[in-house]
């Protein structure tokens, strides 16, 4: 089972070129008792791509995507129709976040109620999974198993609810539609709106960075796209698990990604067996970069410009204070619906057909 974090801003992430597996992803997030934050906030992501927002500050779906504008081509009132289905849930979960405070035995201070559903498509098998998971206060609450069409409840308090939802066999097949063929057409439509930003690829830049002499050699790779890559260390052709330590794949501010890989070399002379490897799902030629001194970039190069730097700051701002006072001496001088978690019904709502 998923674990279900609390999605407060979304910046761009993005899936795959060549990929063959798509998603569709909804995240809500209700919550109470968090100052200067939305008590609803609900992202839409396609490939991990934001593709829509709405809070409760705003209280209006809104797209984040240029190539979303065609949604209205299937749908003439989808944007309309999504602000109405968005606001009905902002007040369910508001419901649901006070039946879930005495379930736990809690009262007062922070509490957030989230959900996340979609589907995932292979565009090659055609396999098509989905997911429809809560999770209360950062934790797994309860989650439907599409496969068994049951509800999982990893929590005693979510049991209720369990017992409650499989009762109703509307609900059950109301979310084996969505899941099963709903989404994925859905799906289908956005990846065919966005091909062409979501399909792209870009190569990155690789660089050898090393702080000091003694330090890990960092081989840093940075702008490329999607994040579907890997990051590797290899020695006489042979990839190297020791000595190395891999780092995440992160989002650059333009929709890119970069990622390193440290290398703790075993001798200096041996250097010229070493080489980084960046691979792209979808490219078929990797970037080889071989382990050369002359090629790494390191701090101690501009050792002895810092201090130069710094003291040029410090006596710049001493005149401009020295200036300041002069002229201040001369101056002086001279700002409810029913709980899906009790109500069964309520989850019918989720059910995007817009």
């Amino acid at each position: 089972m998923r674990t279900l974090i609390f999605v407060v801003l979304l910046g761009t992430g993005l899936h795959g070129a060549a990929a063959v597996a798509h998603s569709l992803k909804y995240f809500y997030t209700g919550s109470s008792g968090v100052p200067n934050f939305p008590e609803f906030v609900a992202v839409g992501m396609v490939d991990d791509v934001q593709i829509d927002h709405y809070d409760s500050n705003t209280r209006r779906a809104e797209p984040k995507q240029d190539w979303m504008s065609r949604v209205t081509e299937d749908r003439a009132d989808y944007w309309e129709r999504n602000t109405n289905r968005y606001r009905s849930h902002q007040q369910s979960f508001k419901v649901s976040i006070e039946d879930l405070k005495p379930r736990f035995n809690q009262t007062g201070g922070v509490h957030i109620f989230q959900l996340m559903y979609g589907c995932e498509w292979d565009d090659e098998t055609r396999e098509v999974n989905g997911f429809h998971e809560y999770g209360y206060d950062g934790e797994d609450f309860i989650s439907f198993d599409l496969k068994t069409e049951t509800w999982i409840a990893p929590k005693q308090q979510a049991v209720i609810s369990k017992h409650e939802w499989e009762e109703n066999k509307g609900l059950i097949a109301n979310r084996r539609n969505y899941l099963a063929q709903i989404c994925p057409e859905w799906l289908k439509k956005y990846v065919d709106y966005g091909r062409r930003s979501l399909l792209r690829t870009e190569l990155p830049s690789v660089s050898l960075l090393q702080k000091t002499p003694s330090s890990p050699v960092s081989c840093h790779a940075s702008g490329f796209y999607p994040d579907r890559a890997t990051l590797i260390w290899r020695k006489d052709g042979e990839e190297l698990h020791e000595d190395v330590e891999l780092g995440e794949i992160l989002p650059n501010h333009d929709g890119t990604f970069q990622t390193s890989a440290d290398l703790k070399p075993s001798a200096s002379e041996d250097w010229g067996k070493y080489e980084c490897v960046f691979q792209l799902s979808g490219v078929k030629d990797d970037i080889v970069t071989r382990l050369d001194k002359a090629k790494i970039r390191s701090n101690e190069k501009n050792s002895l410009v810092i201090p130069i730097v710094i003291v040029a700051v410090v006596v710049l701002a001493l005149v401009v204070v020295a200036a300041l006072g002069f002229v201040v001496y001369r101056k002086k001088n001279a700002k409810q619906p029913p709980s899906p978690v009790t109500n069964p019904e309520v989850m019918e709502q989720l059910n995007p057909k817009a």
